[in-house]
């Protein structure tokens, strides 16, 4: 069930990133950005993760944390300088 599962989840996962980066690319304005830039980086970690139960590495657990931590630090500070336009108080 696996061997058919997982091309299948790659693929929408992929299809999502591809409409992702329209939205980033081509959204309407700067809050629409981000958010499509924080669901990319949620995509990105899904991909890394299906990845990791295809070649059934547990390091790419760990490579997906850090991506994760990264994706939400850097959405936090963006979001920040648009409401802000300063990130350190």
């Amino acid at each position: 069930m696996l061997s058919w599962a997982l091309p299948i989840a790659t693929a929408l996962l992929g299809v999502a990133m591809l409409l992702n980066l329209w939205r980033l690319l081509a959204g309407p304005d700067t809050p629409d950005r981000i958010l499509a830039l924080d669901t990319l980086y949620a995509n990105a970690i899904g991909l890394i993760l299906l990845y990791g139960i295809w070649a059934g590495s547990t390091l790419v657990f760990e490579a997906a944390l850090l991506i994760a931590v990264l994706g939400f630090v850097g959405t936090v500070a963006l979001s920040r300088f648009v409401v802000r336009r300063d990130i350190i108080e």
